[in-house]
C-alpha cells in the first residue's frame, strides 16, 4: 500500500519539546479514577459530570485526561489491532518509582514486566481498560551506556525489583 503522507520534513530538534498530556479512552470513568488517582497517585483537577476527569501530577492543568464520551462500556482493542501500546510515566527518582510500585503492588495489581534498559529503570502494567502504563525513572545522562564509538547503547537486563522497593520511602503514617 503506497503512503499518502507527504514527504518528511525535518523535525524541530529543540530539547524544550514535551509530551503535555496523554487524553485515554475508558469504560467506566470511576473505575479508571480509582487506578490514576488512588494508585497511581495523580490529583484531580477538573471533573466533567460521569464523562471526563482531567488529572495531574504537580497541580499542572493537566497530564492525564480521562473520558467515556465514546467508549463508556467498551471493551479493550483486540490483540492484533493498532492503538496506543503504552503511556510512559517519568518519575523524578528512584525512590519516587520504588513508592509508586509499593503502591502497585499494595492495590494487589499485577506487573506485566521490569526491565533495567540501562537509560532507565522501567516497570509495566496495565491500566483497568488494559492501556499498557510505563512507571520509569532517567538515569542522569552520564551514566547511560555507550559503545565505545559514543553511540547510545541501550538494552533489556532484569530489574532487582526487591532493591528498588527497598529505596522506597515509608508509608506515611508508618513508623
Amino acid at each position: 500500500m503506497a503512503s499518502t503522507l507527504p514527504p518528511a520534513l525535518p523535525l524541530p530538534s529543540d530539547s524544550k519539546v514535551r509530551i503535555g498530556h496523554v487524553h485515554l479512552k475508558v469504560a467506566d470513568l470511576e473505575r479508571s479514577l480509582g487506578f490514576y488517582r488512588d494508585v497511581l497517585g495523580f490529583t484531580l483537577m477538573q471533573r466533567f459530570g460521569t464523562q471526563a476527569a482531567f488529572l495531574s501530577a504537580g497541580g499542572y492543568h493537566h497530564h492525564l485526561g480521562l473520558n467515556t464520551w465514546e467508549s463508556a462500556g467498551g471493551r479493550p482493542p483486540a490483540p492484533g489491532t493498532t492503538g496506543l501500546y503504552h503511556v510512559a510515566f517519568l518519575y523524578p527518582g528512584r525512590a519516587e518509582l520504588a513508592d509508586a510500585v509499593r503502591r502497585v503492588l499494595q492495590a494487589g495489581l499485577t506487573l506485566e514486566g521490569a526491565a533495567d534498559h540501562g537509560v532507565s529503570e522501567a516497570i509495566y502494567l496495565h491500566d483497568p481498560d488494559g492501556n499498557g502504563v510505563e512507571l520509569y525513572r532517567d538515569r542522569p545522562e552520564s551514566q547511560w551506556p555507550r559503545t565505545p564509538d559514543g553511540r547510545l547503547a541501550m538494552g533489556t537486563e532484569p530489574l532487582d525489583l526487591g532493591a528498588m522497593l527497598r529505596d522506597a520511602p515509608a508509608p506515611a503514617g508508618a513508623n
